[in-house]
């Protein structure tokens, strides 16, 4: 009989490739490793052709699908859940602008390359693909279509059904091949990384930061049920208890889809009414993204200090509001959010093909614990929505 193996999941997948790649970076000769550099910038130069046509593939069927559900409600948990993801990316990064410089000493990536630059393996061609448009054009039309098929649905269900199909192959493009390939891509950039002796920083980063994401997104959960204490008259260490089997879930499945059903009933438990639970719990799942943009931020600004990298509040804050709209629906994919996010990343932080293959690696070593603080807020979100909607009903029954 024969016994199957266990299959790998995409974080011990990438973790295996970091490893092989600072392995074979100290021994494959120079021919080897310039194949791999002509992999990596081929498949760079392919995942910079997709992030436009991702961003229009993920953000404009998820505002024509948002918009069949019109009404206030919709529209504060919208902005309530904009609203705490954009505070977030801010804690993240003022957090990170204070604590990491005294972890990381900035420049040391270029420190230690000093030594072995030369040594860093050249491709032996590249394949230049441009994209079709820019991100910033990706999100407007995705705008557009989004909200043509949101505000007159009677009028446009071709356009719709179009632009839903046009997700299912973006999604299936992810699934069949940048993620199969993902773990190729980051062994031929730590490959690089080893070969050119700046692998040492990028590691170092790596281990501090990672305990401080974790510190900070527990944080975050607490100040999100302090913020809904003051609306729900809720006990909020009570309510994160409740919500407590819904953050291991989604710890074991790194899915806030999947952990659906569960946030839902733990919603319900907390007091939040079946009715107001089962509209923003399921809306939420795809627009609250505040564990997402925490570890985002957090590795950028990381990344940026390691580097020498100039930043400021106003840089971050023009790219965390931008975050906070370009990864909705990116939960539907592994990885979604962090994949639409590197357009931004290139175009307002100016990273470079490494950093942001350094940032899909840092962001899927914690996907757990994003995913875990995105699905657990949102029942932050819910006890607010409800405790406004329910105040309403309250006031309208007192009136009649």
């Amino acid at each position: 009989m024969k016994t199957r193996l266990p299959r790998l999941g995409l974080l011990a997948k990438v973790i295996i490739a970091i490893a092989l790649g600072i392995a074979a970076g100290n021994f494959f000769p120079m021919w080897l490793s310039r194949t791999f550099a002509t992999f990596g910038s081929i498949f760079s130069s392919f995942l910079g052709f997709i992030i436009p046509l991702l961003i229009v593939g993920f953000v404009a069927p998820a505002i024509a699908d948002i918009g069949r559900k019109a009404g206030a409600m919709l529209a504060a948990t919208v902005a309530i859940a904009y609203a705490m993801t954009f505070g977030a990316g801010m804690l993240a990064y003022g957090t990170s602008a204070t604590v990491f410089p005294r972890l990381i000493e900035t420049g040391s990536y270029y420190t230690a390359a000093g030594g072995g630059a030369d040594m860093t393996p050249l491709p032996f061609f590249t394949i230049d693909i441009e994209p079709l448009m820019t991100v910033m054009a990706a999100l407007v039309l995705a705008f557009v279509l989004g909200f043509s098929c949101a505000v007159a649905p009677g009028t446009t269900p071709t356009l719709k059904k179009i632009i839903g199909d046009f997700r299912n192959v973006i999604q299936l493009v992810i699934m069949k091949v940048i993620i199969p390939l993902l773990p190729v891509y980051i062994f031929s950039i730590f490959l690089n990384m080893a070969a050119s002796g700046t692998v040492a920083p990028v590691l170092a980063t790596f281990i501090k930061i990672i305990a401080v994401i974790f510190v900070l997104h527990i944080g975050v959960l607490v100040l999100q049920y302090c913020i809904a204490a003051i609306f729900s008259r809720r006990n909020p260490f009570k309510s994160l208890w409740t919500m407590l089997p819904a953050y291991a879930t989604a710890l074991g499945t790194q899915s806030s889809a999947a952990t659906i059903p569960v946030t839902l009933e733990r919603t319900i438990r907390m007091g939040v009414s079946r009715d107001t639970a089962g509209f923003v719990v399921p809306l939420c799942a795809t627009i609250h993204m505040s564990g997402s943009t925490l570890k985002i931020v957090c590795c950028a600004v990381a990344i940026m200090l390691v580097k020498g990298m100039p930043f400021d509040a106003m840089m971050f804050a023009g790219f965390i509001a931008m975050l906070a709209i370009t990864i909705v629906a990116a939960p539907g994919v592994p990885g979604g959010a962090i994949m639409a996010s590197l357009g931004l990343l290139t175009s307002l932080l100016g990273f470079s093909e490494a950093d942001n293959a350094m940032m899909i690696a840092l962001y899927i070593a914690m996907d757990s614990f994003g995913t875990a603080c995105n699905i657990t807020g949102d029942g932050a979100i819910a006890q607010i929505v409800d405790s406004i909607f329910a105040s309403k009903s309250a006031h309208k029954r007192l009136a009649n």
